[in-house]
């Protein structure tokens, strides 16, 4: 089954996903990566006024390609999350409640998944392409002079993701490893 989910993430969306769900997210979502993310935890600690808002939203970790004629974004496939992770606690303590990258997270990372009750969504590498096609309008909206890198703020229709760990700290991967043993 495959679960509509549409964003800013209400609580009663997160406490419904469990790992190994796959969803279609719909709503607007924003994309951050290593740069911007060091951007957002410096303002954070500073205490300065962020960007944009945190609360109840998801950030893609992608760095889109440029778009071609008649599309709102080039390629968009997902980049390794781990090199978030450093930054990541301290924004979901900040109302972040969602996450979209490939890859495993520090055991920081899932203890912040709990405590805040986020939730951690799988795309698949190597299908930018395909991904991009869920993307219908793409702004930059911080930080442009990081190009790529930039914040942009995306309006998506039914992008597909796999829930990977939930509010609870179920991880996939490590579900995953678990099951194949025993076969």
């Amino acid at each position: 089954m495959i679960k509509p989910i549409t964003t800013p993430l209400t609580r009663e969306a997160i406490n419904s996903l469990r790992a190994g769900d796959k969803v279609l997210i719909s709503g607007v979502i924003y994309s951050a990566r290593d740069a911007a993310h060091r951007l957002l935890f410096e303002m954070i600690k500073r205490g300065e006024e962020l960007p944009i808002e945190l609360e109840g939203q998801i950030i893609y970790y992608v760095g889109p390609c440029p778009a071609k004629p008649g599309r709102a974004i080039g390629s968009a496939g997902p980049t390794t999350s781990g090199r978030m992770d450093l930054y990541t606690p301290l924004l979901l303590e900040s109302g972040l409640k969602g996450m979209i990258g490939k890859g495993e997270r520090s055991k920081e990372v899932v203890d912040a998944i709990v405590k805040y009750g986020a939730v951690y969504f799988g795309a698949i590498g190597g299908a930018g392409a395909l991904l991009a096609d869920s993307i219908k309008e793409s702004k930059i909206v911080a930080f442009e002079e990081l190009g790529p890198e930039a914040v942009y703020r995306f309006k998506v229709e039914n992008f597909p993701a796999i829930v990977v760990i939930d509010k609870d700290g179920n991880d996939l991967y490590k579900i995953g490893v678990e099951k194949y043993r025993e076969i």
